[in-house]
């Protein structure tokens, strides 16, 4: 039996003014986004915002529905409006932020599991990695390099 252990790099800022003032702006469109949230059943707004290879930014925010499943999350919502709006711009960054109604979220809260893997089909798609940034309403910004490194044994269409 041979045994691998598998690592995600991590950088942890502690304010959102220890980002670059480009991440900084995006998470300002994040924010954006989030508070336009349709959250009436969970309560739990989340907004992401994209930055392209062009300095345009394009932003999401979760969609819900009373038919639980025909709802959206922020960062699937963002990333297929780029690629539908921008189908040959390299996403560089994406911001995340979350607020829910009945507490301060001050823990960076990552992408959910069907997000992650339509993430990572663009970054592949792109040949580049996506940085990730992501928080809580409150308190310290985790950064991953790529959506690969939150995604380890993938799977994608080598698998097809």
């Amino acid at each position: 039996m041979k045994k691998i252990t598998i690592e995600t790099p991590l950088e942890i800022y502690d304010t959102i003014e220890a980002l670059p003032v480009l991440i900084q702006d995006l998470f300002t469109k994040a924010q954006t986004a989030r508070n336009n949230a349709y959250a009436p059943y969970s309560h739990f707004k989340v907004g992401a915002a994209l930055l392209l290879e062009n300095g345009t930014t394009v932003a999401g925010n979760n969609q819900e529905n009373a038919a639980y499943p025909s709802g959206l999350c922020a960062e699937r919502v963002a990333i297929f409006h780029a690629g539908a709006t921008h189908p040959n711009k390299v996403v560089q960054a994406l911001a995340i932020t979350v607020q829910a109604a009945d507490k301060t979220v001050n823990t960076p809260v990552a992408p959910c599991g069907s997000c992650r893997q339509a993430l990572l089909e663009y970054e592949i798609k792109q040949d580049a990695p996506i940085a990730i940034y992501f928080r809580g309403e409150t308190g310290p910004i985790y950064k991953v390099p790529s959506v690969a490194s939150i995604l380890p044994l993938a799977f994608d269409k080598s698998f097809l």
